[in-house]
């Protein structure tokens, strides 16, 4: 599980570039089969990962509302 801790830590573009990298390699046919296979489990996680992401930042959008003076307020959201 040391592999999914270590992408929580990533930002949505540094997963993104990372899944972008390993679709390279796997759509190269340059890799052993064993070395595809952890490729492309690894590749599910970040895609999981960058969903997540796309996921928290599309309810924080939602939760801006415009107050009725006509300003633009933030309604704290939470993403546990």
């Amino acid at each position: 599980m040391a592999e999914v801790q270590d992408i929580d830590g990533l930002s949505f573009e540094q997963a993104l570039s990372e899944l972008e990298r390993i679709v390279g390699q796997l759509e190269s046919g340059q890799a052993p089969l064993e070395e595809s296979i952890a490729l492309y489990e690894r590749g599910a996680h970040l895609k999981a990962h960058c969903e997540g992401r796309l996921e928290q930042a599309r309810l924080k959008v939602e939760k801006i509302v415009v107050s009725p003076g006509g300003g633009v307020a933030s309604e704290p959201a939470s993403f546990e």
